[in-house]
């Protein structure tokens, strides 16, 4: 079993290495393989990929992300001209049908709601407003919707599960219960973990995922 110490300088290792992070600007401290992390940094994108880095490392149980978005003055942008500047980004990408969804803007947290038919289109609307100037915050409350019955998904996660290379199927049980989706089981890191959540959700006729799998590190996992 890693020591605290142990996975925070693997954090610290993980973060010099992303391009996109700069390791001087973040704090991390570990406490019974829960991380979190703190600091400033100039972009909500910069914010989530130090998150997106830590959950890659092996031991890590959870993130608590404490990090915050300032910019300087010359780059600091309204509600009106980030709210504006979202639509607009919903509207010129083509996996988000922009027509279902409403943006709400407060303090530089954008608010997402709406209904689309797949996971893709709502991580993708996130993914359109967070790198623009000015955001401090996405909260994706956009929720799914499909006329597809409730019927195989099992089956068809498992065989999603067996096909995806950062997914171990041996140690994941999938549970179904109408449109909702509980998994279980033990991974070797919460970026394996994510991967599972984002590979059921892809499934068709799924609502919601209940994501019960624990984070294991074992040198001799197999």
């Amino acid at each position: 079993m890693k020591t605290d110490a142990r996975i925070r300088e693997d954090v610290l290792d993980q973060l010099a290495w992303e391009s996109n992070v700069d390791d001087r600007q973040i704090g991390v401290a570990v406490e019974n393989g829960v991380v979190t992390l703190s600091g400033v940094v100039d972009s909500y994108s910069t914010k989530m990929a130090a998150e997106k880095a830590t959950k890659k490392v092996s031991g890590v149980k959870a993130v608590v992300e404490d990090i915050e978005v300032k910019y300087g003055d010359s780059f600091k942008k309204s509600d009106k001209e980030i709210a504006k500047a979202a639509v607009n980004a919903l509207k010129w990408n083509m996996s988000v049908p922009d027509d279902k969804i409403m943006v709400k803007v407060d303090d530089g947290w954008i608010y997402l709601t709406g209904e689309v038919k797949w996971d893709f289109q709502r991580n993708a609307a996130k993914k359109a407003v967070e790198d623009l100037l000015g955001v401090r915050y996405v909260s994706n409350n956009i929720t799914l919707k499909q006329n597809i019955e409730a019927t195989d998904i099992k089956n068809k996660i498992k065989k999603a599960f067996e096909r995806a290379a950062d997914v171990d199927a041996k140690h994941i049980s999938v549970e179904v219960d109408g449109h909702t989706v509980t998994l279980r089981g033990t991974v070797r890191s919460l970026a394996e973990k994510e991967e599972a959540r984002k590979t059921a959700y892809a499934s068709p006729g799924v609502y919601n995922v209940n994501n019960k799998i624990k984070v294991e590190f074992s040198p001799t996992y197999a």
